[in-house]
């Protein structure tokens, strides 16, 4: 069972304070509820069922959770947006008495519903009940506010500490940003002399080809030159030569007449020497064509090249030996 006190001011009695007590069960004041109200002389008490509440609430055009709502806060909470009216007036001794309640908005008010008071016949018990439970309610009050309080002081020291400890975090937090921020630059520093240690090894070696290519290019093109005055002297001697050593063979040919070498019926016998010279004698003048100082020839395959030198060993070892 629920209960509910609150002081209520009658608009036709302004100089009167009256007491209102609310009981009810269950989902609240839509299953119904009781009424005892008290000027502190007399009491009256009346029951507002379950039905009538919802014929009320279809009354007013409104929901019923809605209208719900709006009762209890009139009849439970000390709101100034409501207003109790009496009829007929407790002074006159009435035995039932209506209590209405209605609900103001903006001087504009509307009936939110009734109940039918009987009169207490000993009001004193009334006013006693209403008394118990006004200090059952201040008791239950009090010790709620005490939990609260400790529950308050609880909660300070423990903001208290978690502010003791966010503060000894942010402390920690920033010597170790310094540390990290230090041991950055630190790294940060040998990072870049790294980089530029190897930056510098990169263009000295840059440098080095680059001189080392000058100089080949500079080696190549001075071989290049040397072969080519090497082939002009070659072929001035070489166009010149033969024609001299053809002049010559001619007029020799042809003053002598035919030699024992042209003429192969009466050449007489050579021996082996004299052979050896003979053949050396005539691969000497093919290659004067290509040579004309008689060492390299000029224009001759490799073959004719080994032939040359073969040739050559081996006159001057015919001559060692004779």
């Amino acid at each position: 069972m629920n209960a509910s006190v609150r002081a209520v001011r009658v608009s036709s009695e302004p100089d009167s304070s009256y007491f209102l007590r609310v009981d009810w069960s269950g989902r609240g004041l839509v299953s119904g509820f009781q009424l005892l109200l008290t000027d502190g002389q007399n009491a009256w008490r009346g029951d507002v069922s379950e039905a009538k509440v919802c014929e009320e609430a279809e009354e007013l055009e409104m929901q019923t959770e809605r209208y719900v709502l709006d009762l209890q806060q009139a009849l439970t909470e000390a709101e100034s947006s409501y207003s109790f009216t009496l009829t007929p007036p407790p002074a006159g001794r009435h035995p039932t008495v209506t209590m209405a309640y209605e609900k103001v908005q903006k001087d504009i008010s509307f009936r939110l519903g009734s109940a039918l008071l009987k009169v207490v016949p000993e009001p004193a018990e009334a006013v006693r009940e209403l008394l118990i439970h006004s200090l059952q309610r201040g008791n239950s009050l009090e010790n709620r506010n005490e939990k609260l309080e400790e529950e308050n002081q609880r909660l300070r020291r423990e903001q208290q500490r978690i502010t003791a400890e966010l503060k000894r975090y942010a402390r920690g937090k920033e010597s170790l940003e310094v540390e990290l921020y230090s041991r950055f630059v630190l790294v940060l520093n040998e990072k870049k002399a790294k980089i530029r240690s190897l930056q510098e090894t990169v263009t000295h070696l840059q440098e080095t080809s680059g001189k080392g290519k000058k100089n080949k290019d500079s080696v190549k093109s001075h071989r290049a030159e040397e072969e080519e005055e090497e082939e002009e002297d070659y072929g001035g001697s070489t166009d010149e030569e033969p024609e001299e050593e053809q002049s010559t063979a001619a007029s020799t040919s042809s003053t002598r007449g035919p030699t024992p070498l042209q003429d192969p019926v009466s050449r007489p016998p050579l021996s082996a020497p004299q052979t050896l010279r003979q053949e050396l004698q005539q691969q000497r003048t093919c290659l004067m064509t290509f040579d004309p100082f008689g060492l390299v020839p000029v224009a001759c395959t490799e073959r004719a090249h080994w032939f040359y030198w073969s040739v050559t060993v081996s006159y001057f070892y015919s001559e060692f030996m004779n």
